[in-house]
């Protein structure tokens, strides 16, 4: 994920890295309101959200797919993992609708959400109007694929229940559509008041149609063909259960929807376009994370390492990485607010491995693999990128130290 910018050297100081003076000016207006510096936020005003999301926020960039979904089908195990460690503080993500399960596991007082794609922001923006005009889990899936509520699904249902009382979808259904999409962009441009562009509203519409058209199965290709899905789909995502059989998706329980609900109702998921290795999203959060004394608690970055290691299989023209890549991005990291109990997030992908070569006491060499740990602290990793340990992606995902 990348952007055009300049580039900078790496890790000017873990942690205590100087911000880009541009950004104050966004923080200033906040601090009017019940964002006062110092102090976390209870709610955003809506001039303060969208003046975050378009503060923050840099050039538009490309990536070779819609990303409608996750396609990290084992992201439940993570979730409990979060859900055991220390809760509150920020949360900061990427990608679409895995980033409210991994809330709803933290508790964050704010969430950040970073995507190199203003689609994504208008699909977060979509995903933050049918929270708020939902009442319940149902209400969600009717407005989201545009389906008749039944009338006998209950609030108190398991997410299992809710589903066997949608009928499969037997058609496109063009007048509930329509009154949702006005339903939805009236939400966002009468009632909060967000300027969104004709560009914006054709984005945001691309995106719901996508999600009518392709119903409960829409998954991480949409309507490409050939993209590793990992066998999910929305519906799928929303059943997952960890290890112990707990359900850990954002729509597994009434508790949990509301909890991301009413984030949202208090424009507390904040969407930001930015490049992991630009010169502006990542450093203008940790600006405003300082000024309201929030530490980050998790950072949920999949496997955006992937294309920052690896320029050539990216969007960047050329294979070019235009902001200084896998470097820029840890170098940016290190301006966030932490403690040691921050956490990356890594892609939870069974099959990913990390491929070591072990020195045995004869001198000879053995190569060995484990799985990739999914949690890595933020500050122990860091330490390891300074100190020149971390010069690949196989070291990122070996979460070096």
């Amino acid at each position: 994920m990348r952007f055009a910018g300049g580039r900078r050297t790496l890790l000017a100081g873990l942690v205590t890295a100087t911000c880009l003076a541009a950004v104050p000016t966004i923080f200033a207006r906040s601090q009017s309101g019940p964002a006062r510096a110092g102090q976390a936020p209870d709610r955003l005003s809506d001039a303060e959200f969208w003046s975050l999301v378009t503060g923050l926020s840099e050039s538009a960039g490309a990536f070779h797919s819609d990303n409608f979904t996750s396609n990290e089908p084992d992201f439940a195990n993570v979730a409990t993992s979060l859900a055991d460690g220390p809760h509150g503080g920020a949360f900061l993500g990427v990608g679409p609708e895995q980033n409210f399960s991994y809330i709803v596991a933290i508790q964050p007082q704010i969430a950040f959400i970073v995507d190199i794609r203003r689609q994504a922001v208008m699909q977060h923006l979509l995903f933050k109007a049918i929270f708020e005009l939902s009442s319940d889990r149902a209400d969600f899936i009717s407005l989201l694929f545009s389906l008749a509520r039944p009338s006998a699904v209950l609030s108190s249902a398991t997410i299992e229940a809710i589903w066997d009382e949608f009928p499969a979808p037997t058609g496109e259904d063009e007048s509930r559509y329509r009154k949702n999409v006005t339903a939805v962009e009236d939400r966002l441009t009468k009632t909060h008041g967000f300027a969104l562009t004709d560009e914006d509203r054709a984005s945001l519409e691309y995106v719901y149609a996508a999600f009518e058209k392709l119903g409960p199965s829409i998954n991480y290709a949409g309507f490409t063909s050939g993209l590793t899905t990992g066998n999910v789909d929305f519906k799928k995502l929303t059943l997952a259960r960890d290890n112990s059989g707990t359900p850990r998706s954002f729509m597994a329980t009434e508790q949990s929807f509301g909890a991301v609900k009413d984030l949202e109702a208090r424009n507390l998921i904040v969407p930001v376009q930015g490049d992991f290795a630009g010169p502006r999203a990542i450093r203008g959060i940790a600006d405003y994370l300082k000024t309201h004394g929030l530490t980050v608690r998790a950072f949920y970055i999949s496997n955006v390492e992937q294309y920052l290691f690896h320029p050539e299989i990216g969007a960047a023209p050329g294979g070019r990485e235009l902001n200084g890549g896998w470097r820029a991005f840890y170098d940016n990291v290190a301006a966030l607010p932490m403690d040691a109990s921050s956490l990356f997030v890594r892609a939870p992908m069974g099959a990913s491995v990390v491929r070591n070569t072990e020195t045995l006491p004869d001198g000879s060499r053995r190569f060995t693999t484990r799985e990739a740990p999914r949690l890595c602290p933020m500050i122990e990793f860091l330490n390891a990128v300074q100190h020149g340990r971390v010069l690949s992606q196989q070291d990122a995902l070996a979460c070096q130290k």
